[in-house]
């Protein structure tokens, strides 16, 4: 083959190439444009109207599952559990408010068109968040109650008996955050005056210490190691005398950071000399947060529990956040202590108040006068009552400042359709209407236990509504 007969061969052959790739080319395309499923008739054939998913699925990869939303409390102790919200009233009729309720709900998914039941669950679950109570479980109440009963003639627990001896310790919280400002004055001004009242008009007979602890350094890493190992007996266990006790309580001023454990464990060397055989002892530890020590103070007060000493052992927040309250609960639960959550001065004022309610019934039993059954009754029902009116309010609470957002997202920002807000109303009315029997029926067995006798009530409270409450 001559040289020209070879060129023109090549030529040939590459035109036949060229041309066998755009048939290629054009049969491919049309069947893509034949499987389009806006193009083809399969998605009128199909009897839902869904088009071909199938196709769909393996155009696009593995299909996305779409997560299941979770469910709501099974529990009041569930309840109790799920992080509390923004829990001040806000009104949907003023552009305050409304700025307000656009702040905090910003985080939450576009529910404008059309939505799956799921996906408006999950809608609901981040809005209940915003806005969730700090409902209080059974078990708090529980508590409660088994310490106003020290002393009652069939209690059994050598623990909750009286003794020959009170001794009551203050243990409080000196860090820094201490010195937040709460209706003029800081908690520090306002925990002292508590506590000064609270001693005051403990029994003669009785004796109260007091211990400080995060009082020392500043809230630097710097200064950490030095707060952190700061914890001080600022008036040992002995009768009250005012003015040693006013002394020692005005040198502390909120400085550094929150050694929880450092204060407890110091604090079972001070009841060393008081054993729990002949000493009634109290232990009250007042914190406004969590422990920032790298430390395990629900160690050490189980430590402290569980020695000859015997204390009984009550935890106070004051003002306390999320990650405060979780592991001051946990502190309080693990020595069957009482927890009380209190957001200012008067509520802490109260809350001791009530502590020397016990005290004097530890001066009447010391005279051996009779305590009154019909007054121990009187007293757990007015608890009782407190109890229900206080979670009733949050129920309400709750539900119409979820039902006012829903109202105000759905008629003035009309973000939904009228379907999803009938569902979501529905859905609100329903889930608060659950949590009110709950509470209706513990309420119902704490008033036929409170005719029981203390013993048998306290158990049969406890194997109903602890047994399966989470750790």
């Amino acid at each position: 083959m001559n040289r020209k007969r070879y060129v023109a061969f090549t030529l040939m052959l590459m035109l036949l190439l060229i041309a066998a790739a755009c048939s290629d080319k054009s049969n491919n395309n049309e069947k893509v444009v034949a499987e389009d499923p806006t193009t083809s008739d399969a998605s009128e054939d199909n009897g839902k109207g869904e088009g071909n998913s199938d196709d769909d699925e393996e155009a696009d990869g593995d299909p996305v599952e779409e997560v299941a939303a979770a469910p709501l409390p099974q529990s009041l102790a569930e309840l109790e559990a799920m992080p509390t919200g923004y829990t001040e009233f806000i009104s949907i009729l003023d552009e305050e408010g409304q700025k307000k309720i656009d702040e905090l709900t910003g985080h939450l998914p576009d529910i404008s068109g059309e939505h799956s039941q799921n996906e408006l669950d999950h809608y609901y679950n981040e809005l209940l968040a915003v806005f969730q109570q700090d409902f209080k479980g059974p078990d708090e109440l529980i508590a409660k109650l088994k310490f106003q009963s020290i002393g009652s003639p069939d209690i059994e627990n050598p623990r909750m008996q009286f003794k020959e001896n009170l001794n009551v310790l203050v243990i409080l919280d000196g860090s820094g955050s201490m010195g937040k400002n709460i209706g003029g004055q800081t908690q520090m001004e306002a925990a002292k005056k508590a506590i000064v009242q609270f001693v005051g008009n403990l029994p003669e007979e009785a004796n109260v210490g007091l211990r400080v602890y995060g009082h020392k350094g500043t809230g630097s890493s710097a200064d950490k190691a030095m707060s952190c190992s700061s914890s001080d007996l600022l008036y040992p266990l002995q009768p009250y005398e005012k003015n040693a006790f006013k002394q020692s309580l005005d040198q502390v001023k909120p400085a550094g950071w929150t050694p929880t454990e450092l204060a407890i464990t110091e604090a079972q060397k001070d009841l060393a000399n008081f054993d729990g055989e002949n000493n009634t002892n109290i232990v009250y530890l007042v914190s406004d947060g969590i422990s920032t020590c790298d430390d395990d103070p629900v160690a050490a007060a189980k430590a402290l529990y569980d020695s000859d000493i015997t204390p009984i052992i009550n935890v106070i927040g004051f003002n306390v956040d999320n990650d405060g309250q979780r592991q001051l609960k946990e502190v309080a639960k693990a020595v069957e202590g009482t927890y009380q959550d209190v957001q200012d001065a008067a509520s802490l004022q109260k809350e001791l108040d009530q502590a020397n309610e016990i005290a004097n019934q530890w001066a009447t039993w010391k005279k051996r006068e009779a305590n009154s059954l019909d007054h121990q009754r009187l007293k757990k029902k007015l608890e009782i009552s407190n109890y229900d009116v206080d979670e009733y309010r949050k129920i309400i609470d709750e539900r119409d400042q979820v039902g006012f957002t829903l109202q105000y997202f759905y008629q003035t920002k009309k973000v939904m359709s009228r379907e999803s807000y009938d569902y979501l109303r529905s859905k609100n009315k329903e889930y608060h209407d659950w949590i009110q029997s709950q509470y209706n029926a513990l309420k119902a067995d704490l008033k036929n236990m409170n005719e029981m006798e203390y013993s048998k009530a306290i158990q049969a409270l406890e194997e109903k509504y602890l047994q399966n409450s989470p750790d």
